[in-house]
């Protein structure tokens, strides 16, 4: 296992601030666009992120048509995404054996993201638990990995983590429940209120939203923001 600076145990960097493209698997086998917003179009792109954490893909050989260039900073942008995964998944894997608990992780790097997906193993449920009710306990781990990339690295992570399932099945449901906005949007022309949701949650609305046609807004503040649904007229 690799030795992770901001252990579980350790003290992590003081930060209040949440951190949130080449497709490339990494043998640790375990996304997102911005929705149609009209308030700030990289709100949900940033959502649980902090803008700015990719400087250093940026190609610094000053030749947009160098293809040498480009290679080279994708290259760079690819290591540094598994060099993520691993960090992390170091520290989930530390997490999990003091809490006594088996799993599989999984990474996968994909659109300028790392992915790490925890998957229960033999059957066991305890996994659940640490997704928390609503996922909230599942995002406190993940800014706490994210947390752990920043430590060891210096650089603020977009890492998303999974665990035993949980966004996959949420997806499903926030994209039903985008769906039935669209509709109803459609029969009444009237803007549609969804209920509160964490920033990744509000990002997937958004796709579906933009992929409809329609027009997406994130209002409120805090725990009260959520995403209004319009014909934007």
């Amino acid at each position: 296992m690799t030795d992770v600076s901001a252990s579980p145990h350790g003290d992590v960097p003081e930060t209040t601030e949440p951190v949130e493209g080449a497709d490339e698997s990494v043998d640790r086998t375990g996304a997102d666009t911005v929705g149609h917003s009209v308030d700030h179009p990289v709100d949900e792109a940033a959502d649980d992120s902090v803008e700015g954490s990719d400087g250093d893909d940026a190609d610094d050989t000053g030749d947009s048509d160098d293809s040498d260039g480009e290679e080279a900073s994708a290259s760079r942008t690819a290591k540094r995404l598994e060099e993520e995964g691993d960090i992390a998944a170091d520290y989930v894997e530390e997490l999990l054996d003091i809490s006594d608990i088996d799993g599989d992780i999984d990474i996968e790097v994909r659109n300028g993201r790392t992915y790490l997906s925890v998957i229960a193993e033999d059957g066991d449920d305890r996994l659940r638990d640490l997704v928390g009710r609503d996922g909230k306990g599942l995002e406190a781990l993940q800014e706490l990995a994210r947390l752990a990339v920043l430590s060891a690295t210096g650089n603020r992570s977009r890492l998303v983590l999974d665990i035993a399932g949980y966004r996959a099945r949420r997806t499903t449901e926030l994209e039903a429940e985008a769906q039935d906005a669209v509709e109803q949007v459609r029969q009444t022309g009237e803007p549609v209120h969804l209920k509160p949701m964490g920033a990744y949650e509000r990002k997937v609305v958004h796709d579906v939203i933009a992929e409809a046609g329609l027009v997406s807004e994130s209002e409120g503040e805090g725990p009260r923001r959520h995403v209004v649904v319009s014909t934007g007229d």
